[in-house]
């Protein structure tokens, strides 16, 4: 297939010296997800030479209206995405080195998977992962890309050590957190949109045309017709912990991490979030009960079950996800329902 990318060396930013770059490129995604699946094509149909996913989820039949790479026997099989995703991968383009990882990824994982890396691809659905990955990219001086969709609603910004703020700026100030698409549902426009940003800045950085990477966050509404875009660059501050003058990295140390514990004789994981802070059981009874099952609470904790699913959250943070002893299905119950 000579001419493969002959489309994609005709548009003059990347030629044939960029396709070059981008051969000898290494991207790591984590998650597999609506974003992950949507990242993972658009980068192997444009040839990158090397791409690592990863991913702790399997295919359900709720993933199909959004994350295009899964079939409905994927769903059968209950697939990891991890794998699923290569295998259709390897169909699409077989020149593109593929490592499928089924993991939940935290630090020591991180730690190993950034080495050799070009660019991290942010899909992932939680904050924790996320701080992680802030730390990882300011500690090796590796770019990563954000972005975040529910409902018609998505956001995406391009972190580049030494140069943007860092997501611990950008929280300080910006909003960028909220509703999940189990909460708020999602459509996939939303979807493919974010993807659009999320892959034109990752070719952006692999054919080495810094020059032009969008330096605002990008935030939209596909359903009221709204698009913005902000400069963050004064929000970079110099006593930040992760990307300031004398950065500690604090979210790769073991204190500002997720804690699991499965609890001996009772089929329960117990998940402790990095900082005991209060809940508000009542903005969260408030949020759960537009996902149905049955709500109970008292001054001390709430408890949540529907179908299969039982869980108990104390005003503390902490959570018991009963029925389990697998800490992965666990924490992807807790950011599903209750991040």
């Amino acid at each position: 297939m000579s001419n493969r990318y002959s489309r994609q060396e005709l548009f003059s930013p990347i030629g044939k010296k960029g396709q070059d770059r981008i051969r000898n490129k290494h991207v790591l995604i984590i998650g597999a997800g609506a974003l992950g699946a949507g990242n993972a094509e658009s980068l192997v149909r444009a040839g990158i030479g090397r791409l690592t996913i990863a991913d702790r989820d399997y295919v359900e039949s709720s993933n199909l209206q959004r994350q295009q790479l899964y079939t409905e026997q994927d769903v059968k099989n209950r697939l990891p995405k991890a794998i699923a995703a290569k295998k259709r991968l390897t169909q699409i383009n077989s020149d593109v080195t593929i490592d499928a990882l089924v993991m939940d990824v935290s630090v020591e994982e991180m730690e190993k998977l950034v080495r050799g890396v070009d660019v991290i691809i942010d899909a992932t659905d939680n904050f924790d992962t996320r701080m992680i990955i802030n730390d990882i990219s300011q500690k090796y001086k590796t770019p990563w890309i954000y972005g975040a969709c529910v409902g018609s609603y998505g956001l995406s910004y391009t972190f580049i050590p030494g140069k943007t703020p860092c997501l611990q700026c950008l929280l300080h100030t910006v909003p960028i957190g909220g509703l999940t698409c189990d909460t708020a549902g999602i459509i996939s426009p939303t979807v493919q949109m974010v993807v659009a940003h999320q892959v034109t800045e990752a070719l952006k950085i692999l054919v080495e045309d810094d020059k032009v990477l969008l330096s605002k966050l990008v935030s939209f509404d596909l359903w009221k017709n709204d698009h913005t875009a902000i400069n963050v660059d004064s929000l970079r501050r110099g006593t930040c912990t992760s990307c300031g003058n004398s950065p500690i990295y604090p979210y790769l140390h073991p204190d500002n991490q997720t804690k699991t514990a499965v609890l001996c004789g009772r089929d329960t994981v117990q998940i402790r979030p990095p900082r005991q802070t209060p809940r508000d059981l009542v903005t969260l009874a408030d949020k759960l009960s537009k996902l149905g099952g049955k709500i109970s609470q008292n001054d001390f904790l709430l408890s949540y079950s529907s179908g299969a699913i039982r869980m108990v959250v104390f005003k503390d943070g902490r959570v018991l996800i009963h029925g389990t002893k697998d800490v992965v299905e666990a924490k992807t119950l807790y950011h599903r329902y209750i991040e």
